[in-house]
């Protein structure tokens, strides 16, 4: 992103460099055009509440017994592998490598009734993070189609992704499957989530150090608009040059590339969140050739990125951690060689960010989702794994002003399917949408597309939460 020294940030700065600019194009962008997005903005404004979302994506299919309904009175092939531990909440547990999260309970809401019966990982992937909506666009789409690409106070994007890496080149070579957390289905690709690992590109061809009365040169602000512009047209990052004009120069006069770099975070809580030593043991190793790009080595670093976009103003980030396809076999893990470095991996990253964002009292503004693309069998197969099953997934919820501290619904004697309380996708983008959103607000909006505006404000969020 963009970072400016000086008192460049400070309203007098920005204000003066509008009115120096005057009518004259930034990049192709009026004076004009800066007016109504700003009319567009004060509108969206009520509607856009000031919260955020983190979905925390582990690609493969986390299993539902080793996270959260261990279910220990079924019979041993069934049962949680890890065992259970109690949690916080009377009678309630969690899988055995998830201690850190039990403590932490009373500040979760945990879902053992999610079923969307989908278990090819493509269509169940895609269809978890659009909650099952009719354009099929991820969540994260839908919000920055009504709230804008970028948030109108800070100029930080409204829907970003954070894959292992973004928050380093040496987490390059880690699993990351973008595609089946990225879709914009039929709105426009302009929606697709802000990618700062896109091979480095938008972050250093956008990093420009520009001292304060720079900014108050038109000539040189003008140029280095354009030939960013011409970076990312010839490139073909956006689709919309006019979309990136707002978006450049929102970011340029706010400076909001601090957010992306986690030197600027106290050391003592970048050590909190690492998760550096679940690194798969060498014995793991020697068995699966690819378990070292299953590493969740990085998990924790994004997890805490993510925070920090969220303060920044970003409305939706989705964090991805994969290798959670243990079925055995092939380049998969099975459940034993997979939980042994993914489960503690979670537990530490999920619930340092949980007690960091309690600690800045931002629980009621971020709202953590942990889910993947579908369960895993109840019977542990001939390979030491659990295959796919769209009958019963993992859900969890974290902040957000929702109400904690609480399980939803419950699953049958072998955790195959719901047994109460069934929950769908699509109560699930409810809940999201109407944490996110003044829902009658939206409805008064004349620029949201019909289909779009039905979407969000569809009134079937999961009950026991809101």
């Amino acid at each position: 992103m963009l970072t400016i020294s000086g008192d460049s940030r400070s309203r007098g700065g920005s204000r003066r460099t509008f009115l120096q600019i005057g009518t004259s194009a930034v990049g192709g962008l009026s004076m004009a055009s800066l007016l109504s997005l700003k009319a567009e903005a004060a509108a969206k404004g009520h509607a856009v509440r000031d919260k955020s979302v983190v979905v925390l994506n582990l690609q493969g299919g986390p299993s539902q017994f080793e996270t959260f309904d261990p279910k220990m009175t079924a019979p041993q092939e069934i049962r949680s592998i890890t065992g259970e531990v109690q949690t916080s909440l009377p009678g309630v547990t969690f899988g055995g490598s998830f201690p850190q999260l039990a403590s932490l309970a009373d500040k979760m809401a945990v879902v053992r009734s999610y079923r969307h019966g989908i278990s090819s990982h493509g269509p169940a992937a895609m269809h978890v993070m659009a909650g099952g909506n009719s354009t099929g666009a991820m969540m994260g789409a839908l919000y920055a189609r009504v709230a804008g690409l970028t948030n109108p106070k800070t100029g930080m994007p409204e829907n970003a992704l954070v894959t292992p890496s973004a928050v380093g080149d040496q987490y390059k070579k880690l699993y990351h499957n973008i595609g089946r957390v990225s879709q914009t289905g039929s709105l426009s690709s302009v929606y697709k989530p802000f990618d700062p690992s896109a091979g480095g590109e938008i972050i250093d061809n956008m990093r420009l150090s520009l001292k304060g009365d720079r900014l108050d040169d038109r000539r040189m602000l003008l140029n280095e608009l354009d030939l960013l512009r011409r970076r990312f047209d010839a490139g073909s990052v956006v689709e919309s040059a006019n979309q990136f004009q707002q978006q450049a120069f929102d970011v340029l006069t706010r400076g909001v590339a601090d957010a992306f770099d986690l030197s600027k975070e106290n050391p003592q809580n970048v050590a909190r969140y690492d998760t550096s030593k679940f690194e798969p043991t060498d014995a793991v190793k020697k068995r699966n050739s690819y378990a070292t790009q299953f590493s969740p080595v990085a998990l924790g670093k994004q997890m805490l990125l993510a925070r920090r976009l969220c303060e920044a103003g970003c409305g939706f980030v989705t964090v991805t951690c994969g290798g959670w396809d243990m079925h055995g076999g092939g380049k998969e893990f099975t459940m034993a060689d997979g939980l042994s470095s993914l489960t503690p991996a979670v537990d530490k990253a999920a619930s340092a960010f949980i007690e960091d964002v309690a600690q800045r009292g931002l629980s009621e503004k971020i709202l953590l989702v942990i889910t993947g693309e579908f369960g895993r069998t109840p019977r542990i197969n001939k390979h030491g794994g659990r295959d796919h099953w769209g009958n019963l997934c993992t859900l969890a919820f974290a902040g957000g002003g929702l109400n904690m501290g609480q399980v939803v619904g419950r699953s049958d004697s072998t955790a195959s399917s719901p047994a109460s309380d069934p929950i769908n996708s699509k109560n699930v983008l409810a809940t999201v949408m109407h944490t996110l959103f003044d829902i009658a607000e939206v409805r008064l909006l004349t620029n949201v597309p019909k289909d779009v505006e039905q979407i969000i404000t569809a009134p079937q969020p999961i009950r026991q939460l809101v």
